[in-house]
């Protein structure tokens, strides 16, 4: 029989130290610094095109629903 070989624990590499929390919270303030926001018109466009997608979404789903559940009822010979 061969002789197994045991692997070694492999060392954590580039281990980050730790930070306070008040370096923490200061490196968010700066990456926010660099975001870029979008405008006012660009923010109520894009809540726009959230809002119609979501509304089609459901629309859809609600008429695949209603379908299955119209098939169903005449497959079963259900009525209400």
């Amino acid at each position: 029989m061969e002789k197994e070989k045991t692997k070694k624990p492999v060392p954590a590499v580039n281990k980050k130290p730790k930070v306070s929390m008040r370096e923490y919270f200061k490196g968010i303030r700066t990456e926010t610094k660099k975001v870029v926001w979008p405008t006012r018109k660009e923010l109520v466009s894009y809540t726009g095109v959230v809002l119609l997608t979501c509304f089609v979404l459901g629309l859809g789903i609600w008429v695949v629903d209603s379908a299955f559940l119209a098939a169903l009822k005449y497959a079963l010979n259900i009525s209400f």
